[in-house]
């Protein structure tokens, strides 16, 4: 059992097949990455919830289905702290896309996604995702661009 502190995130990719929506991090952590929406579970909030309050904070829009795809740890050298983040896909798009302060939501056909202005954990992950895939995923970087180490298994539940 590691005393590593784990925060809890999520991420919610809408995908509407063949497109996916992403948002144009526009501040702080990921500024200028494509990316899907998400965040921070906030304390007395269930992950799902989070996952589906961020995406309409971000973007302005609810899913008519919210459902966990994968869960990726993210550790980041001299960080102590490991991301724990709940992958969501989303499907059936209610609501009209909005840009916010912190996200610019635009949609991508999946043969044409901006891995080269995503993370670089993204090319590694997605295709089980496209795939209907479950996965779990660790990813140790340095710095934002770098992958130290990796591990990615598909599962049969999370």
């Amino acid at each position: 059992m590691s005393n590593i502190p784990k925060r809890i995130d999520t991420l919610c990719v809408v995908y509407e097949h063949p497109r996916i929506l992403l948002g144009l991090k526009k501040r702080g952590f990921g500024e200028g990455r494509w990316n899907g929406f998400g965040g921070k579970v906030q304390k007395g909030e269930e992950i799902e919830q989070a996952a589906k309050r961020e995406l309409f904070e971000e973007a302005g829009i609810k899913v008519k289905n919210c459902v966990k795809a994968g869960i990726i740890e993210f550790e980041f050298k001299g960080n102590p702290e490991i991301l724990e983040v709940h992958i969501f896909k989303g499907t059936g798009v209610l609501g009209d896309l909005t840009e916010s302060e912190e996200m610019k939501p635009q949609w991508f056909h999946i043969d044409k996604l901006p891995f080269e202005n995503m993370w670089p954990d993204d090319k590694y992950w997605y295709p089980l995702f496209l795939n209907n895939k479950l996965f779990h995923s660790k990813f140790i970087f340095e710095g934002q661009d770098k992958i130290l180490d990796m591990d990615i298994k598909e599962v049969k539940e999370l």
